[in-house]
This record gives C-alpha cells, sequence and structure tokens, in this order.
C-alpha cells in the first residue's frame, strides 16, 4: 500500500513538474518560457536576429539554382552564337560590295560585256548579289519578264540564306520566359510544400525566402529573353534593307540587259552624231 500510493504522487508531481516551464524569462513585464535554456536569451530592446537564405552574391545564387540554371545558360550560349554569327554574314560590304555592283554596271552600260563575260565576272565574285545577277545574266536578250523572274528566283534563294538563323534567336527569345516561368512554378510548389511540413506556418519570413528563390528563374530567363529579341528585331530589319537594295540594283541590271533594254541602247548608240572631220569641214567651205 505504501509502494503504490508513494508511486501514485511521485507520477503525479512529475507530471506536473513538466506541464510547468523549465526556464522562464521576464522579458517586457511579461514572464516567457525559453525552449532553450542553454541558447541566448532575447535581451530587452534588442531584436531578434533571423538567419536570411535569400541569395545575394553570384556564387549564392548559382548554388541554390542548382540544375535550373543549365537549360538557361545553354539558351544564352545559342542566342549569343548565332547573333555573332548574323552580324558577320549581314555586313553591308559583303552582301552588296559598291565596287563591284558599281563596276559591273558601269561595264554594261558601256556595252564592254557580253554575255559569257557578264556571267564569268558574277561568278568570280562571292557576293549574294553577284548570284543575284547571275541568275539574270543568265536570261541575257530575252524579255524583261522572264529576266526578272529570273532574278526574283534567285533573290528567294539568297533571302533563305539572310534569314538563316533568325528563328533560332527568336526561338531563345519565345522560349527563355517560359522556362523562367516554369522554373518560378517549380519553386513556389517547392516554398509552399517545405512550409507546409515544417512548423513555419504564418512566418512571412519563410515564404519570402522561397519567393524570392523562385522569382530568380523568371528574372535569368528576361535577361536572356529582352536582348534576344532586340537583336532578333535589328537583324530582321537589316536583312529588309539589305533586300531592298539588292531589288533596286537587281531592276538597274533588267533594263541593261533584257531584250528591250539591248534594243534601246542599240538605238541611242545610232542616233550619236559623229564628229566631222576637218576634210569635212574645207569641202562644204568650197
Amino acid at each position: 500500500m505504501i509502494a503504490s500510493v508513494s508511486l501514485l504522487l511521485f507520477s503525479g508531481s512529475a507530471k506536473a513538474q513538466e506541464r510547468l516551464p523549465k526556464v522562464v524569462e521576464s522579458v517586457n513585464g511579461k514572464l516567457v518560457e525559453v525552449t532553450d535554456p542553454n541558447g541566448p536569451l532575447p535581451e530587452d530592446g534588442q531584436p531578434i536576429k533571423r538567419n536570411t537564405v535569400i541569395p545575394s552574391t553570384p556564387e549564392d545564387i548559382i548554388q541554390e539554382m542548382g540544375y535550373f540554371l543549365l537549360p538557361f545558360v545553354i539558351a544564352s550560349v545559342i542566342s549569343m552564337w548565332f547573333i555573332i554569327e548574323r552580324l558577320v554574314i549581314l555586313r553591308s560590304g559583303r552582301v552588296i560590295p559598291r565596287h563591284f555592283v558599281s563596276r559591273f554596271l558601269k561595264l554594261l552600260k558601256d556595252g564592254k560585256l557580253n554575255a559569257r563575260s557578264a556571267l564569268k565576272l558574277c561568278e568570280e565574285n562571292p557576293s549574294p548579289i553577284a548570284s543575284v545577277f547571275a541568275h539574270g545574266v543568265r536570261k541575257w536578250g530575252k524579255p524583261s519578264v522572264e529576266v526578272e523572274q529570273a532574278i526574283i528566283d534567285g533573290g528567294e534563294r539568297q533571302l533563305s540564306q539572310l534569314r538563316k538563323h533568325l528563328r533560332v534567336i527568336n526561338g531563345v527569345a519565345t522560349v527563355a520566359p517560359l522556362m523562367g516561368l516554369l522554373g518560378t512554378v517549380i519553386g513556389m510548389i517547392q516554398a509552399f510544400n517545405e512550409i507546409a511540413n515544417s512548423s513555419a506556418m504564418g512566418k512571412a519570413e519563410e515564404l519570402a525566402v522561397g519567393i524570392a528563390m523562385a522569382l530568380l528563374t523568371t528574372a535569368f530567363g528576361l535577361g536572356i529573353a529582352i536582348p534576344s529579341l532586340i537583336m532578333y528585331m535589328y537583324l530582321a530589319g537589316r536583312v529588309d534593307g539589305l533586300v531592298m537594295e539588292m531589288d533596286q540594283n537587281a531592276q538597274d541590271l533588267v533594263h541593261l540587259i533584257s531584250a528591250e533594254g539591248l534594243a534601246a541602247s542599240a538605238a541611242s548608240r545610232k542616233t550619236v552624231p559623229t564628229p566631222k572631220t576637218k576634210a569635212d569641214k574645207t569641202t562644204s567651205k568650197s
């Protein structure tokens, strides 16, 4: 009996002691239970320091993004590679060399070229406009409609070469924000999942850290898409300008090598008066 009564009394006192706080600290006139007796106690008038994990340096950003960073690196390399390649290919001096065009058209106006020599001169020049001229020269002496159609066919082939890889740059500008949005959604799901599984419900700082990490992917996507889109619009405008200039030079070629143009130039040469010699002048006086 004595042993059972003492056991009941001991268990009751132990339960009562478990219900009591182990460490109590007075903060601002209120008793606050301290869960970690060995840890530092909050002092009066000093804010509690919070451990924030929002990445702020490039090393932290790379470490936090992890495998999400790889698609953005690949997209940026692809965009930069084809932008530089198109800037080199679409140089005005390479597409339409001024010295070749002016010399070629001047020789045609002076009648110093025939069909064979003109075609050889075009084939020796590697520029796109020389290829367009070659398509028209192959129709030398044909009606202007046939010559113009041949130039149009050759121009379409060169236009496809000039616009090559522009779709890749436009594709990067379109896909990069979508990859950033996907990373944001996945990051938000992970952030809310961690908050739900932990005892951090209701703590705004925990949610802010997750949202900041998720928005980094959107920032990376926009940082790649905006320059890519700007360069795509610039390069597309450059292609349009080069095509318009090529079309003007091709029209001059049509007027010179078509049947109508050759007939007009031959007629103009016949109507040019020949200068009179001194003998003719003396005979006319006599």
